[in-house]
């Protein structure tokens, strides 16, 4: 039986621009905030970006809904240091007249008429080129010493469904746009996804349609030149049965007897309703292992590292992305 490997790679330690996707339902946006706070770990500088008008930033470390500029949102172990940026469209759109066409009071009164909402609707691709355009920008901003303000960052990007038509909508853009600022901002942004700065890291659950989606992504990932990095096998569950145990428990064949025996021993006396809906619950279980025995073995296909992530669904809150930052950094992530 194949299954992936398991850790953070030095070729995705050497990427600055982390963006995380997946299927909806699997905890992208929880799996990314722990990333944050796990590269943070040790005194680095950390990045967390979203651009999908979600707040879910803001939810998951329990603050006032982020404004469109960078807010110091957790401490790190070690010293380090997330921020957070919820990206706006019209905001970006309006930051980018004022840097390219020195056009801050007409890219306002646009505002006003309305014109930058109508713009955005009207190409629906220039919402994902604002957006992108201000990743690159955070990623490569540096101080007055040369050096870089963020030791990476991280984007909670879009589903899995559409990260590529998001990831290169700017290659278009740079393609239609022969020359001037929109050609220069285009192609930096395009080199920026295109290079080994930037990986693509997917979440998954150990369920069919999830790992289907998330081996399709790699495909198209692969297909458009953008780099995968790690699949995060999120809401992982130990098994509660011996590896020899599983295959005949899923096909139905528990001894109820010998359960029963089990439990006498350790002074526990089920009635017999009680005994069938145990034995009930660990055919169910044994089913669970061996489905998820088969997902691991379809994303070892993918041939990508694997980072896993402990169940925590009891309770996502700030204690929760701490514990999942934890068990990223016992497996390499840097």
């Amino acid at each position: 039986m194949s299954t992936p490997v398991v850790g953070w790679t030095d070729q995705v330690a050497r990427a600055r621009l982390h963006v995380v996707t997946g299927k909806g339902g699997t905890g992208k946006t929880t799996v990314a905030a722990a990333l944050a706070l796990a590269l943070a770990t040790g005194g680095r500088r950390v990045l967390l970006v979203e651009v999908e008008g979600r707040q879910g930033i803001a939810q998951l470390f329990d603050t006032n809904p982020l404004p469109y500029e960078e807010r110091r949102i957790a401490s790190a172990p070690g010293g380090g240091e997330v921020r957070a940026l919820h990206v706006d469209a019209e905001e970006a759109l309006l930051e980018y007249f004022a840097m390219f066409y020195n056009l801050g009071f007409a890219g306002r009164t646009l505002r006003r008429m309305g014109a930058i909402e109508f713009a955005t609707t009207l190409a629906p691709g220039l919402r994902d080129v604002l957006l992108t355009g201000k990743v690159k920008e955070t990623v490569g901003r540096t101080d007055d010493n040369g050096r870089h303000m963020y030791d990476a960052v991280v984007l909670d990007a879009p589903p899995t469904g559409r990260i590529v038509k998001f990831l290169d909508v700017t290659k278009a853009m740079a393609e239609l746009a022969k020359v001037g600022p929109i050609k220069g901002q285009s192609d930096g942004v395009v080199r920026l996804l295109h290079s080994g700065d930037t990986a693509v890291h997917l979440v998954t659950l150990l369920e069919e349609m999830p790992v289907r989606e998330t081996i399709e992504a790699v495909a198209e990932l692969d297909g458009a030149d953008l780099r995968p990095g790690v699949v995060f096998l999120n809401r992982v569950r130990p098994p509660r049965l011996p590896a020899r145990s599983v295959t005949p428990a899923a096909g139905g064949r528990v001894d109820a007897s010998r359960v029963r025996n089990g439990l006498t021993s350790a002074g526990l006396d089920l009635s017999e309703e009680d005994l069938d809906g145990l034995v009930e619950e660990t055919v169910e279980h044994a089913i669970r292992v061996l489905a998820e025995q088969n997902a691991r073995e379809q994303i070892a296909e993918v041939d990508l590292p694997a980072v896993e992530l402990p169940d925590v669904t009891e309770g996502i809150d700030t204690a929760a992305l701490y514990e999942l930052a934890e068990a990223m950094v016992e497996q390499g992530v840097r």
